[in-house]
């Protein structure tokens, strides 16, 4: 899959494609379903697909301070779109100049200059262009003037999560922070994944016997909420069952949020400097601060057990 950052990346002999535009975070469930539809589009008229995205998100752009928690970091998002069978992504800057460009605009300088649609797969409720004023029906207009379709499709896909909410990377967010990790799960139709570099912490799981790798996650990370999670550890090629620890630590008067990950039953992991992936499968117990080391103690092996029985159900 061919990965672009910014216009002038695209080749200048590029022919024509089937587009999607869309932040597209964390690549949920419903998404999925528009981004299948434009990579099979795209395989019936024999021409390539294409995913366009935006670096930051436009609302940092347009109301500074107001960036979103991000459930998927734009090499992730590549990674999951590849999956989907998708050829190109086009991460574009957005920038105060681009925020201001009229929908036509928009158009003409992404859709027809550049990528030379042959048509755009979007949702119903899709907006572009300057103070999001273009939507599905604009962008059919200029399809019928620049000679490409334009093909909705319904991605609000709804299940037990959130309460039978239709899915979207809003809902998935409040979940996430709200620590319920299963429901984020079901909406992005696999475990929520933090990403960051192994630093060196305090290094009292080492000396308690549970050596955990500190994760320092990357900006704008959605965080689950404090707590202890089961899940996997993804480092250097393997996937490792996990004991997850998201906290301040209070039993040692901590300040500092953290994301810890324990892989259980290996001894003599050393993961320092290396880049890493956490997911969350479920949800354990709350952050607690207990009345002696040895009740800490006594609960940690608790929560691996805990942590061992889920992972287990759930391969």
């Amino acid at each position: 899959m061919q990965r672009w950052r910014g216009l002038e990346d695209i080749p200048e002999d590029w022919g024509r494609s089937v587009v999607t535009i869309g932040s597209y975070d964390g690549v949920h469930r419903g998404h999925q379903l528009i981004v299948r539809h434009a990579v099979e589009r795209a395989r019936e008229l024999g021409v390539p697909s294409v995913v366009v995205t935006f670096d930051p998100h436009p609302s940092e752009v347009v109301r500074p301070g107001s960036h979103p928690p991000l459930l998927a970091p734009h090499h992730r998002r590549a990674e999951l779109m590849a999956e989907l069978g998708v050829d190109a992504v086009l991460i574009l800057p957005f920038t105060k100049e681009f925020s201001k460009l009229s929908p036509a605009d928009f158009v003409v300088k992404v859709l027809v200059d550049k990528l030379h649609a042959r048509a755009v797969v979007e949702g119903p409720n899709f907006r572009f262009g300057h103070k999001a004023a273009g939507n599905v029906e604009f962008l059919t207009e200029l399809g019928r003037t620049y000679d490409f379709e334009v093909e909705v499709v319904d991605l609000y896909v709804s299940g037990e999560a959130g309460g039978g909410e239709p899915f979207s990377s809003t809902l998935t967010r409040r979940l996430v922070g709200e620590g319920d990790v299963g429901g984020a799960g079901e909406i992005l139709g696999r475990p929520h994944r933090v990403e960051g570099i192994v630093v060196r912490g305090a290094q009292r799981g080492r000396e308690l016997g549970f050596p955990t790798a500190n994760v320092e996650t990357l900006p704008h990370t959605a965080i689950p909420a404090d707590g202890v999670y089961a899940g996997w550890l993804h480092a250097d090629g393997e996937e490792m069952p996990a004991a997850i620890s998201v906290g301040t630590n209070p039993q040692f008067d901590g300040t500092e949020r953290t994301v810890e990950a324990y892989a259980i039953d290996r001894v003599g992991l050393d993961l320092y400097g290396l880049h890493v992936a956490v997911d969350f499968l479920a949800f354990v117990r709350g952050q607690a601060k207990f009345d002696s080391l040895d009740a800490l103690l006594v609960q940690m092996s608790e929560d691996v057990k805990k942590c061992r029985e889920l992972i287990a159900a759930a391969e």
